[in-house]
Order: structure tokens, then sequence, then C-alpha cells
């Protein structure tokens, strides 16, 4: 199975990607907007107290040289001059606090107390004031200072200057909508952009979620197809060889279920024949009795060696045999071996040669000795009359090498790469009264120990099995 690609859709991740992205936006935006404006805001302000500063500065020279000749017509002339009622207001004091000049003489009028007005104190007492406040006897918010008028060391009066900050909040509430306005903009496109790059990233994942779904709910065997050029490409890899591998072991499974069915039905079905024969009068002829006793027997034996087989495979395969940690002496492994096995040799008309060093190995002698018996059980049921089985053991480096050739008819190229598979039989001139679990046995032990096993044939020439396994260290 492959090419599936799952249904997409708007999901969780990519909802928080996009909001991650907005709020970063949002925020970063808004710093960098609140920023402006208050360094705009900051700099117009500057730069008018800094034109305030300048213009009390001339206007108090002037007004200083008109005190100190007492000519008060020539000051409110000044006043007059540079004053406006709207936006720039003047006012001249004496040296007692009396109002000599104002360019705004109909609000002046109701002020009772200029010591109340802000700067005027700190004027009075011969330190210049500036700051921002609300305007005599209004709320709109305008910029001041105050500063004495001094002359040769006397205190002459005060000089007040305010003007209206009005038109530049207005201009100012203009220049915030702007902001705003480029700040919606700027958060809308990156809106977009975010969506795109968010989807860009949340897509495989939820490809990749669906596709560990499916997995999970047994689809094996589908293909992920991602183009990212990243990591999710590496991530995708892994999941499809994690599919092919499931898709392989569901196989597996499935073959071995049915293998096992088959294998425990034969026995079973010939055990029932028999038992329903001799219930219909078999049981009366001696002859046939013993015969089919004898069949009972043999299938039941056969029955149980699968049994036991299958829980030793499983045991294996699911690691929870317990290996000892023994040292063991190669050549008297082997020996025990041949030992066990010799009747059965004689009987089939086979002869077995040995040459094996003096190794040691670590491990458990009673697994390694089941396995090296399966090997010999595989050569003699596959040996021809009078032909020998040759056994070898050397080392390797760090390695015992253990050889097992027979000279049977060999292992054709097709069936080579299976004869350590669960059930599996080579074509029936090779096939004895096994099971087809003794190599599979065999290879699962030797793995066990760290070790490993392969198998090489040519034809008309017999099979050869190689086990490696460790050197005692």
């Amino acid at each position: 199975m492959t090419g599936w690609i799952p249904r997409i859709k708007l999901n969780t991740i990519h909802a928080k990607l996009l909001a991650t992205y907005l709020m970063l936006t949002a925020f970063g935006t808004s710093l960098m907007a609140g920023y402006i404006l208050w360094s705009f805001h900051g700099y117009f302000m500057r730069t008018r107290q800094a034109d305030l500063e300048n213009w009390t500065n001339a206007l108090g020279e002037s007004v200083a040289d008109a005190l100190e000749e007492q000519d008060i017509s020539r000051v409110k002339i000044l006043v007059q001059r540079y004053g406006a009622p709207q936006t720039v207001t003047l006012r001249v004091f004496n040296a007692k606090g009396s109002l000599l000049a104002t360019s705004d003489p109909k609000l002046d009028k109701q002020v009772v107390d200029w010591y109340k007005v802000p700067g005027m104190q700190e004027a009075f007492q011969n330190y210049a004031a500036q700051g921002v406040s609300k305007g005599v006897l209004t709320n709109e918010d305008r910029l001041y200072i105050a500063r004495p008028i001094e002359r040769n060391g006397q205190f002459l009066g005060v000089l007040r200057m305010s003007i209206t900050l009005a038109q530049f909040q207005r201009q100012f509430v203009s220049v915030i909508w702007s902001v705003l306005g480029t700040l919606a903009l700027t958060i809308l496109l990156c809106a977009l952009i975010s969506s795109r790059f968010a989807r860009s990233l949340s897509k495989p994942i939820e490809i990749m979620r669906n596709f560990a779904i499916r997995l999970g709910s047994g689809h094996f065997g589908d293909r992920l197809i991602i183009q990212q050029n990243n990591e999710l490409d590496q991530l995708a890899a892994e999941l499809n060889r994690m599919s092919e591998r499931l898709a392989s072991l569901d196989q597996e499974r499935r073959v071995f279920l049915a293998n096992v069915s088959h294998e425990l039905r034969t026995p079973i079905s010939n055990v029932q024949v028999t038992v329903d024969a001799l219930k219909g009068g078999a049981y009366e002829e001696p002859q046939l009795r013993d015969r089919f006793f004898q069949t009972i027997e043999s299938e039941t034996k056969r029955l149980s060696r699968l049994i036991h087989d299958l829980l030793d495979l499983g045991r294996l395969e699911a690691g929870v045999t317990e290996l000892e940690a023994q040292i063991i002496s190669l050549r008297g492994l082997i020996n025990r071996a041949v030992n066990a096995v010799e009747p059965r040799m004689q009987a089939a008309g086979v002869s077995v040669q040995v040459n094996v060093a003096e190794l040691q190995l670590m491990g458990d002698p009673e697994r390694l000795l089941q396995a090296i018996l399966n090997l010999l059980d595989n050569a003699i049921k596959h040996s021809h009359p009078n032909s020998q089985v040759l056994i070898s053991g050397y080392s390797e480096g760090k390695q015992a090498i253990i050889q097992i050739q027979d000279q049977g008819k060999g292992i054709t190229e097709g069936d080579l790469p299976r004869i350590f598979e669960q059930f599996y039989t080579t074509d029936p001139s090779r096939q004895g009264d096994g099971n087809g679990l003794g190599l599979a046995i065999a290879k699962r032990i030797i793995e066990a120990h760290k070790g490993s096993i392969t198998a090489s044939s040519f034809p008309n020439q017999g099979a050869t099995f190689i086990i490696s396994l460790p050197l005692k260290i």
C-alpha cells in the first residue's frame, strides 16, 4: 500500500502556532509604536521648552531694561507685541508681586492670588520654574516657564510665559491614529503571513498524527509523503520504516498463526481419527489396536514437542528466558552434543568428524547445547546414507567459530535466506519429521548469547552452518 495521504483539517497546533506568532507580532509592533510615540512626544516637549527658554531669555533682557528705567508703558508694549491671548500668554510682575502687564487682561482680572499659579512661588523666590499645567482659570493644558528678572544682582520682578498645547495634542492624536492604523495593517499582514507559515509547520505534523493513528488502528504498510527538507522529512522516513516493519511483523504473525494452526491440527486430527476407529470396533483386533495405540503415542509426542518448541521460541523472542553465565569448554560442549545424537547417526548411516580447538566461552551450556543439537538434527535429517558430518571449532579474533557441514543435497538459493524463519521448510526432498522450528530456535539462542549464525550451500555439496560466539575474556 503506497501513496496514502490523509485528509487535512485545521487543528489546534495550527491555532496555537498562529496565536503565538500574532501575539509576538502584536507585542513587538506595539512596543515599537509606543516607543515611537513616546519619543515623538518627548522630542516635541523638549523642543517647545527650549523655545520658551530662548524667548523668555530675550524678552527678559528687554523687560529688565524697561523695569530698571521704570518705563511700565514700554513693558506693556512688549507684552502686547509678543503675547497672543489664545496661544501665547505673557505676564510681567513687579518685585512685590503685582501684575504690571498681561496679554490677556480680561482673564487675569479674575485671578485673586498669583502665588497659587504654578511656577510663580518659585520665581518670586528667585528660582526659575517650568513644566506643564492647566491654564490660569481654564482647563486646557499649557507649557509654561516662570523666571525672575534681575539686573546687576537686583530682583526686579517675574516674567511668566505659557503656550497652549491644544494644537499639538490635536496633531498628536492624528499621529496616534496614523500609527494605530499602520499597526493594525501590519498585524493583519503578519497574520496572513503567520497563518501560511503556521500551516506549513502544522500540516505535516497533522499528517503524521493521522498516520500514527492509522498505524495504531492496524493499517500497516501505508506510506507517508512529506516534502519539507528538514527534520520532519527524517521523522516521516522513520515512520515509514516503522510502518513497513509493522506490516512485516503483522504478516509474520499471520503466517505464524496459520502454521501453528496447521501443525497442531495435523496430530490432533490423526489422534481423533484413530480414537474414532478404535470406538468403531478396531479395538477388538489386537494387531490393529496396537498399531493405532502406537499412532496415538507418536502423534502425542509430536504434539508435545511442538508445544515445547513453541514455548521455547516464545520465551526467547520475548527475552524472558534467563541465561546462565558459566565458563564453557567448546570442545566439551561439542562432545556432549555428538554423544547425544550418536545413536541416531548410526541408525541413519552417518558418521561424524570432529576437529574442535580447546576454547572457552561464557554462556548457558544447556541452551547452547540445545542450539547445536538442533543444527546436528538438521544435518542428520538431510545427509545422504554413508555420508559424513564435519564439525570444526576455532578462534578468529575475539570470536569462537563453529562450523557444522553435512554432505546432503544442499539448500537452494531461493530457500537459503528463509531457513531460519519459523515453520519454514524447503522442498519436499529435504522435509523430515521436524516442525520447522529447530533452526529458528537455534538462531534465537545464538543471538541471545551476542553471537550470530549464517548458512551457505552449494548444489549437491551439502549445507554449512557457521556459528560465531564471543570468547571468554
